[in-house]
């Protein structure tokens, strides 16, 4: 029997498994490392992109705050001058009252009444004077209540002084009121 010597066939065939093995190895990491490479550099590429985009975004949104600050400061501003305007527009109404009050007070004071104080508070009167009697008092009262810038009148003191002359001083106050526009048209000044 011939003896055949196997062991070197074999041997060269495990040593060129052993190279398959390691080339095939040495690829797979080449081509995983190449992967994970690629990988992180398109991630990076687009974290990248991202954070550009988001800086663009920032620099938007700082514009816009500005404009909104400026918008916020025009409105502050808007509103100052409208409550200036509704002063001044209050004021222009109120300009011609104080004529037609006085006028009032002419036409209400009776005879044997002299008026010797007026003071205004808002819209509160306070009228001082010197009556011949308390009657006179009463009916001044009564022209108040059917004036038209004046209503609600309300005695605070009456003091008699006798005398030669009997007189009484009074003081009282009523509310300046505004007629109705239907009596007033033809009256403005």
């Amino acid at each position: 029997m011939a003896h055949i010597n196997l062991l070197p066939w074999r041997e060269e065939q495990r040593k060129e498994q052993t190279r398959q093995f390691a080339t095939i190895a040495g690829l797979s990491v080449i081509l995983t490392a190449a992967v994970v490479v690629l990988v992180h550099v398109t991630f990076s590429s687009q974290i990248d992109f991202q954070n550009q985009r988001n800086a663009i975004l920032e620099a938007e949104i700082s514009t816009l705050d500005a404009s909104l600050k400026q918008i916020s400061d025009l409105e502050e501003t808007k509103e100052q001058l409208l409550s200036r305007m509704d002063i001044i527009q209050s004021l222009q109404q109120q300009r011609p009252q104080i004529v037609h009050l006085f006028d009032d007070f002419v036409r209400t004071v009776p005879e044997g009444i002299y008026l010797t104080n007026i003071s205004q508070t808002g819209t509160t009167l306070t009228i001082k004077g010197v009556a011949e009697s308390n009657g006179r008092v009463s009916a001044y009262m009564r022209n108040i209540d059917n004036s038209d810038w004046m209503s609600t009148p309300k005695l605070q003191v009456i003091e008699t002084k006798k005398g030669t002359l009997r007189s009484s001083n009074f003081t009282l106050t009523t509310s300046q009121s505004l007629p109705d526009d239907d009596k007033t048209k033809g009256e403005d000044i």
